[in-house]
């Protein structure tokens, strides 16, 4: 299973948090990965998304149909983003936009079976590679990407 995890690109600062809106610089970055992500990505990848407009904004950017799983608000937990995305058992490829903190302890959970406080920047991606051989489970990461670099 091949788990990618996009955090939301850059957002306005204010309240209520749910509300806040990419900034001009965010459609930017969002718009730079989604491009990126289209050309690898298969078209059976589930794609979920948190219920915040900074979210849901970023996710419109990739141009294709998503799900807005209120799991992955602002306030989840990694363990809650996990059961959303069906890790390990989902045979398709997921994509998770969600926020920091919550998607750097699903990578740290998912890479080393322990929950940290991993830091995903604003707009970029975590690839994550389940795969057996052999009878071995493993887990690596197939890319790290910024915006600034899946534009080039």
């Amino acid at each position: 299973m091949d788990l990618i995890l996009w955090r939301h690109a850059e957002a306005e600062m204010g309240e209520p948090d749910e509300g806040r809106a990419l900034t001009s610089k965010g459609h930017k970055q969002a718009a730079r990965m989604a491009e990126w992500l289209d050309r690898h990505l298969t078209q059976s990848c589930r794609i979920l998304v948190s219920p915040a407009t900074r979210t849901v904004q970023t996710a419109e950017a990739l141009c294709r149909k998503f799900k807005i799983v209120p799991d992955l608000a602002p306030d989840s937990t990694a363990e809650r983003i996990i059961a959303a995305s069906h890790w390990p058992d989902s045979r398709e490829p997921v994509l998770i936009v969600g926020h920091q903190p919550t998607l750097g302890q699903v990578a740290s959970t998912i890479l080393t079976g322990v929950e940290q406080d991993w830091t995903i920047r604003k707009g970029n991606i975590w690839w994550i590679v389940r795969r057996e051989r052999e009878g071995v489970t493993d887990h690596y990461l197939r890319t790290v990407l910024s915006p600034e670099l899946a534009g080039k």
